[in-house]
């Protein structure tokens, strides 16, 4: 006969609670991403307190929908409920949170990712049982919407005044001008960036997702700078057509199906004295120091995205906490690159390093 464990009845309390917590948490998700869909925090950004009729007047919703949503976002802390004249606030601190897209602390784009990697779930318990993964094709625009939205915020508050000074010799190339390719370039962003603050230098963008390269073009020909960044579809682990001066890649080497393959074929493209800058995780390789929110969402991002869509090329697998710094070291020095430059960059989501042919 088996025997029942000792129960500690009061480590049980306290993680019902935990548990109740995170259910807690997660309707706040999908109520928050509701607000960010329809506008209705950006509505709410003047600071001005508001109802349910002035709300749904604004935003253009229901009444009925616009009284429980502005409930359950006081009851989650999201907004400040004045119970004298019943009435709603959005304070400033949460705004540049919720409704302040691209501002340096805009987060509301991860709902929207969350949600969009959640499309494919049923796919994901399969790869669970069987193996395998699901192809990026599987998700839907929620999802590619959102990781722009969400990592926007970094290429326009932290790339120019905090990465770049962080590395004056590829600041230096940049501003004499350089050839620039930016592998898994995504939409664009970060070429387009660079080109307008570095106007000697030509970039080129590469990612083997045929609709980001469409968009990534539309957006360079929007802001003026397509006739010095271009964009290309290519699996850059077969290798780049050309030598270039700097090759970077953000939040790439991570996801990789040959993260291996992809960093030889950077280090046969770069010029003598180039540079590659490798924006990733901040992640360490110890489990232990990765415990807590962060990692949860780290873990929770590799399973729904990062790890399966690596998985599902038959790759190597990473995950979202997989490229540590030792394995930036180890990758980085089997690709034949002569020295790794981890820099010191107070960032909680990334790690920055200036690498050298």
């Amino acid at each position: 006969m088996s025997t029942q464990p000792n129960i500690d009845e009061a480590k049980q309390r306290a993680f019902v609670r935990k548990a109740l917590g995170d259910i807690s948490g997660t309707n706040a998700v999908i109520m928050a991403a509701i607000g960010d869909r329809l506008g209705l925090f950006k509505a709410m950004d003047n600071g001005a307190p508001t109802n349910s009729q002035e709300l749904a007047s604004q935003a253009g919703v229901n009444e009925r929908y616009a009284k429980e949503w502005l409930g359950g976002m006081a009851a989650a802390g999201y907004l400040e409920y004045d119970p004298a004249d019943q009435r709603f606030s959005l304070p400033p601190e949460h705004a540049m949170v919720l409704a302040q897209e691209g501002g340096p602390k805009f987060l509301a784009g991860a709902y929207q990712a969350l949600l969009g990697m959640l499309g494919p779930f049923d796919q994901l318990l399969e790869a669970f049982q069987n193996g395998g993964g699901v192809h990026q094709s599987a998700y839907d625009d929620n999802l590619w919407d959102g990781l722009e939205r969400f990592s926007g915020g970094w290429f326009e508050n932290l790339l120019l005044p905090e990465w770049m000074p962080a590395m004056p010799a590829v600041q230096a190339k940049l501003e004499t001008g350089a050839s620039v390719a930016d592998v898994g370039c995504g939409r664009g962003r970060a070429m387009i960036k660079l080109a307008q603050e570095y106007p000697n230098s030509s970039f080129t963008g590469f990612d083997v997702f045929p609709p980001t390269i469409k968009q990534a073009a539309a957006n360079a020909q929007a802001t003026g700078v397509h006739d010095r960044v271009s964009f290309q579809e290519l699996d850059v682990s077969q290798g780049l057509p050309e030598q270039y001066d700097i090759i970077t890649t953000f939040d790439v080497i991570h996801d990789a199906a040959d993260p291996l393959g992809l960093l030889r074929s950077i280090r046969q493209s770069l010029n003598p004295g180039g540079y590659y800058v490798l924006l990733d995780i901040n992640c360490s390789e110890n489990l232990e120091e990765n415990l807590g929110p962060l990692g949860t969402t780290f873990h929770g991002f590799s399973l729904m995205y990062c790890l399966t869509t690596s998985l599902a090329n038959d790759g190597a697998g990473l995950g979202t906490l997989g490229l540590h710094p030792p394995k930036v070291e180890e990758l980085c020095t089997q690709a034949g690159f002569s020295s790794v430059n981890l820099l010191p960059l107070e960032n909680p989501f990334h790690n920055l390093y200036e690498i050298k042919p």
